[in-house]
């Protein structure tokens, strides 16, 4: 009798270790699936930067790898934020009664004489500007004046102004000494995503010399950054 007890008790404890090991490699497997479900989780909630008119820009995604859809920069005092947080869906267009435009007359009468445009976002909500603007300088004739062919590539893409923000164009002034223009001013507007110009504004030029020449001008597009700053 003894040793039919001895040898029971001895099948029942090792039969509860072995049931205590399953149990603790089932526990580990339901870990790792767990473990693997927040990790998809967290993949499906990674957030896409959309662009100005609200269809996507950079998406993120696991490893580290993105796609890049049509393309939108975000500027936030001539900052450069591309598909970054600045980054707004739903923006709407700029309009010229809500931005404030400067121009500023640099290298006058030297070589890369251009007019500096600014254009700053002054509404209380983000707005896109794209391509370039369309410029008529002083009262010569009712043609805008043309993009400039050295520009670089890009000017469909939207910059988006966060309140506050601002855009840079410049337009490009060829003086050939004879048979030239002057003017101190000049009307300027703002081009919509289909290649149509809105109102005109006019634009006083600021600086030492206000006044400028020339026989050919053409127009950079807009840009976060200031051109022909070194």
């Amino acid at each position: 009798m003894r040793t039919s007890r001895i040898r029971t008790a001895t099948l029942a404890a090792v039969t509860a270790a072995l049931a205590l090991g399953l149990t603790a490699c089932g526990g580990a497997d339901g870990g790792s699936k767990a473990a693997g479900g927040d990790s998809a989780a967290a993949t499906a909630q990674s957030p896409s930067a959309s662009n100005g008119d609200g269809k996507g820009g950079t998406q993120a995604h696991s490893g580290g790898d993105t796609k890049e859809g049509a393309r939108s920069t975000t500027a936030s005092g001539g900052t450069d934020e591309a598909g970054s947080k600045g980054t707004t869906a739903g923006a709407q267009q700029c309009r010229g009664d809500e931005m404030l435009l400067t121009a500023v007359h640099r290298f006058a009468g030297q070589q890369g004489d251009h007019l500096l445009v600014t254009a700053s976002n002054k509404g209380t909500k983000p707005c896109w500007v794209t391509s370039y603007p369309a410029v008529k300088l002083g009262d010569v004739d009712g043609t805008a004046l043309p993009h400039s062919k050295k520009d670089n590539a890009g000017g469909g893409k939207q910059i988006t102004l966060q309140p506050g923000g601002k855009a840079y164009s410049a337009v490009n002034l060829f003086d050939y000494g004879s048979k030239n223009h002057t003017a101190q001013s000049f009307s300027l507007a703002l081009r919509g995503a289909d290649g149509h110009d809105g109102p005109f504004y006019s634009v006083d030029i600021k600086g030492e010399k206000s006044q400028f020449t020339w026989n050919e001008a053409d127009v950079l597009n807009w840009n976060t950054k200031k051109p022909y700053d070194i």
